[in-house]
């Protein structure tokens, strides 16, 4: 049987600069996705798989996101006061006991791969998840707790994979498939961002993983790959003849949330499963389409 997960490290140093100015002063994972941080729906899905220990890798000017997970005890004094009991309760949620967080510096911008590198000595030889909060995943069962219980059962590393439309697969790290088994496949290749044309399939990673340990040995060398940074994908690749790399095809819904796009799109959807808010946003939705309609 496989060690427990209870390690998760997230990679939080990016400067944001798609979502400038906003994120000039403010943290591009403390911007609210309806009435919550993206980092919240990162930490919200990393304890419902049964995550203990959270780790942030963060860089200069990532105050404020520490901050957030501090308590407040002047406001929930305040709260306390006025009686409103629900919204102390939302505040409290978001609490982060003492030892329960971490924070590490990437003092440079050299990848991803080096972003859960420097995370490396609070891992040890235990077996770890990495969360990108950009990816923000809605799924009935939270896709790494969907991880967590399949890799129960095969070990190894593995990475959440979506089918993309082949166009699209040079945006991404793209799975070469040994065996596909349904939800899962295993892997006999990665291959990062790969030119138009040549990816080896239209199964891209998305930004979960469970991997082992030894990932820290082959990232220890610090090697550039595409785009002239570390590459996280290049560090799993080599243990497809090792402990073996599976793909998960996760149920749910994934939205880019580093793109406007898919901030705005992940917004409106989320908001329409809000029983308050969803009448108001879908009529207004309709009056702005029919308004579009009759300017054409």
């Amino acid at each position: 049987m496989s060690k427990k997960v209870t390690k998760a490290i997230f990679p939080v140093a990016g400067m944001g600069t798609r979502f400038l100015p906003a994120t000039k002063s403010v943290p591009k994972e403390i911007m609210t996705l309806v009435d919550r941080p993206l980092v919240q729906y990162a930490i919200d899905e990393a304890r419902a798989a049964g995550i203990k220990e959270f780790i942030f890798v963060t860089s200069r000017g990532k105050g404020a996101l520490e901050d957030y997970f501090d308590h407040a005890p002047q406001l929930e004094a305040e709260l306390r006061r006025k009686g409103k009991d629900k919204l102390l309760e939302i505040l409290q949620s978001t609490d982060m006991d003492s030892g329960e967080v971490a924070y590490m510096r990437q003092h440079r911008a050299l990848g991803l791969g080096h972003a859960v590198w420097c995370a490396r000595r609070l891992i040890h030889d235990e077996p770890f998840a990495v969360i990108l909060p950009d990816d923000v995943i809605a799924a009935e069962k939270p896709c790494l707790q969907q991880m967590v219980e399949a890799y129960e059962e095969t070990g190894g590393n593995m990475v959440a994979a979506m089918e993309v439309p082949p166009e699209k697969a040079s945006a991404y790290g793209v799975l070469d498939v040994r065996e596909d088994m349904g939800s899962m496949v295993s892997v006999k290749g990665m291959v990062e961002k790969p030119a138009a044309g040549t990816a080896p399939s239209n199964l891209a990673v998305i930004g979960r993983y469970i991997l082992s340990s030894n990932i820290f040995n082959n990232l220890n060398s610090l090697e550039e790959g595409a785009g002239g940074e570390i590459q996280l994908t290049d560090a799993i690749a080599k243990e497809i003849d090792g402990e073996g790399v599976y793909g998960y095809r996760f149920r749910g819904q994934r939205y880019d949330c580093g793109s406007k796009a898919g901030f705005l799109q992940a917004t409106v959807a989320f908001g329409l499963e809000r029983e308050e808010l969803r009448d108001d946003l879908e009529g207004f939705l309709q009056e702005i389409m029919a308004s579009r309609k009759a300017a054409e």
